[in-house]
């Protein structure tokens, strides 16, 4: 199992940027990529960007520019950095992680219990 623990939430200005971090602990085979969602219509998930362990990056059409996911494979942890907020982004953040307890077990989602991310002037 993975733990994630989500880190940089909080109320910033229009205009203004956050940076989230997402530390993923626990013994696992290997953790193949992590990402970002926050809520949709339908009590869905959508994504706000995913990165692979061999750096493959993929972002919602509308974020990008804005928004860049990095990760440092050393700390297990991943980050997004997020520029130029607007009202619209105002939503709870969550980590995924998609794991494998060993080398040939199915994929396993992980999910952080999410942090808060407020743009209000």
């Amino acid at each position: 199992q993975v733990q994630l623990v989500e880190s940089g939430g909080g109320l910033v200005q229009p205009g203004g940027s956050l940076r989230l971090s997402c530390a993923a602990s626990g013994t696992v085979f290997s953790i193949n990529a992590m990402g970002w969602y926050r809520p949709a219509p339908g009590n869905q998930r959508e994504l706000v960007a995913t990165i692979t362990n061999g750096i493959s990056t993929n972002y919602a059409d509308s974020l990008k520019g804005r928004f860049t996911i990095s990760r440092d494979n050393s700390k297990n942890t991943v980050y997004l950095q997020m520029n130029n907020l607007n009202a619209e982004d105002t939503a709870v953040y969550y980590c995924n992680a998609v794991y494998k307890r060993r080398a040939s077990g199915v994929s396993l989602n992980s999910w952080g219990q999410g942090t808060q991310v407020t743009i209000s002037s």
